[in-house]
């Protein structure tokens, strides 16, 4: 548990909490029962609706919410965890500079999100970047185990609100109030799993960092604890177990919807890029200390009027977007694919399994160039949908899919070399440096295959890299001065080579014909 001094923890503890009131003037009994709505997402990338408009949208979702607040104006807006990154309009640069999820923190700050958490991909973006969102940001931030690395030690991450410098807190308190005045606080903690590890980040444990906060929302006396968490399943239901006054956790980090029960708390996901959104509808009865969980998943399609105000926000964004792809492709929304199955491009598997998306990648850099290859190979990494592709699929989405883009290059090397470069793609499952691959296999021996043929060491084959990989920053030894690296050849502006997610784009509208 990260350790400060006396003033730093009144601060916090004070900074923690903020007041919603909602008081009406007339005077009416209390009842002791209190009613009040959560609205839950998470693991949110994209702000505009995918699927060629069938499903998501951050405007669709603001209409949502502000229909229930109509009903209820004790409604809140939560996100657990990973919206600044990996995203499409993230990768771009504008004014200059990467994005890096300023899209989403304006599209967040007209929603009025309450409260959000760190996921592990808040983490991709530079410590200058990251800083730049949190100070944008309207909403709070809070995490009981996620602090910003110094040289003198770990110290809590920070936002500036209106000159302020403020602590992101371990806890957070809301305090609500409805019409008869019957009163309720409502103490939140918040932990990250540590998948992500970054020199400016410092990661305490999981559930010491959460036992503690669980202990200091008990001596606060809130009359319910909840969590916003961005860790696995398994480990939100351990937090449940160890921590029995736990009544509810919003969760992320899966991208697929659960409602999980565990010792005394339910846990909820809703589906990524708010294909789903949770509404929870809690009652709250203080003489009994009864909390009543009602949970909706609320899906969010082409059947919902999206927001104003927000859409126009959206638009501008999308519009700077098209404006770069359209440089690449003519129909950004053009779909190009239909999956019946749905195509894994999930961070865990791309950089540890062959995947069929992985597959479709790399056959389409086999075929990208008009002289013929043997194989081809690209870093796992490079894939940054971390979410499944299903239905229509277009060239936006092959966008979303590989958004650094870059060319793919033909070189001439060695079976030697060859060997070298997937023994260490092979060793590096888990990492960024996992190849997908088109055109290999291994033998039960353990030995790798080419065409169902062994690599011979002393022979040349001709291999589709993307060009990062043949630059050394996943495989150092990949490089062209590398003596195994025989030849490179550079595609020219007219072959789909030039760029990877054209030469994709270009293959799958092959498989339509």
């Amino acid at each position: 548990m990260i350790k400060y001094p006396l003033l730093i923890v009144v601060l916090m503890v004070a900074l923690s909490c903020k007041v919603s009131l909602h008081v009406n003037d007339d005077k009416v009994k209390d009842d002791g029962a209190i009613t009040f709505k959560f609205v839950q997402i998470n693991d949110v990338y994209e702000i505009a609706p995918l699927g060629g408009g069938k499903y998501g949208g951050m405007a669709r979702v603001a209409h949502v919410v502000d229909s229930i607040k109509t009903k209820e104006p004790n409604t809140f807006l939560f996100l657990a965890g990973d919206f600044l990154n990996p995203s499409l309009l993230g990768t771009i640069k504008y004014q200059g500079e990467r994005i890096y999820g300023k899209q989403m923190v304006e599209v967040m700050n007209a929603m009025g999100f309450e409260l959000v958490t760190f996921g592990n991909h808040e983490f991709d973006i530079s410590m200058e970047a990251l800083q730049d969102r949190m100070d944008e940001s309207n909403f709070y931030w809070t995490s009981a185990n996620c602090f910003q690395q110094l040289e003198d030690g770990p110290r809590s991450f920070h936002f500036v609100r209106g000159g302020d410098t403020i602590p992101v807190p371990e806890t957070y308190t809301l305090h609500l109030s409805d019409k008869d005045s019957t009163q309720v606080d409502i103490g939140f903690f918040s932990v990250t799993l540590p998948s992500n590890p970054r020199d400016f980040v410092y990661y305490g444990d999981v559930f010491l960092e959460a036992g503690s906060a669980y202990t200091s929302l008990q001596m606060q006396q809130v009359d319910i604890i909840m969590g916003l968490t961005h860790v696995a399943i398994d480990e939100d239901v351990e937090l449940a177990k160890r921590f029995p006054k736990i009544s509810f956790i919003m969760g992320g980090h899966e991208h697929n919807n659960m409602l999980v029960e565990s010792g005394n708390a339910k846990i909820a996901k809703a589906d990524a890029n708010a294909k789903t959104i949770y509404i929870h509808t809690f009652t709250f009865n203080k003489k009994t200390n009864f909390l009543k969980i009602d949970s909706e998943l609320f899906p969010i399609d082409d059947r919902i009027t999206e927001k104003p105000s927000v859409k126009a926000i959206v638009d501008k964004w999308e519009s700077i977007l098209n404006t770069q792809i359209k440089e690449v492709v003519e129909n950004p929304n053009e779909i190009v694919y239909h999956a019946e199955i749905p195509l894994d491009g999930t961070d865990s598997a791309s950089r540890g399994i062959q995947t069929n998306l992985g597959s479709i990648i790399t056959q389409a850099m086999y075929w990208s160039f008009d002289e013929p290859v043997d194989a081809a190979l690209v870093n796992g990494g490079s894939i940054r949908l971390d979410d499944m592709l299903s239905g229509n699929v277009t060239s936006l989405d092959i966008f979303r899919v590989l958004p650094f883009g870059g060319s793919v290059v033909r070189a001439d090397v060695t079976g030697k070399l060859l060997k070298e470069v997937l023994d260490y793609g092979l060793a590096q499952r888990g990492e960024g440096a996992y190849l997908q691959r088109y055109n290999f296999t291994r033998a039960e021996d353990g030995s790798w295959l080419l065409e169902g043929h062994p690599i011979d060491e002393a022979k040349i084959y001709k291999i589709a890299f993307s060009d990062f990989l043949l630059k050394g920053y996943d495989i150092p030894f990949l490089k062209p001065d590398n003596k195994g690296v025989i030849n490179v050849y550079h595609p020219n502006e007219n072959e789909p080579a030039h760029d990877i997610r054209k030469a994709v784009i270009v293959y799958l509208k092959s498989l339509k014909k």
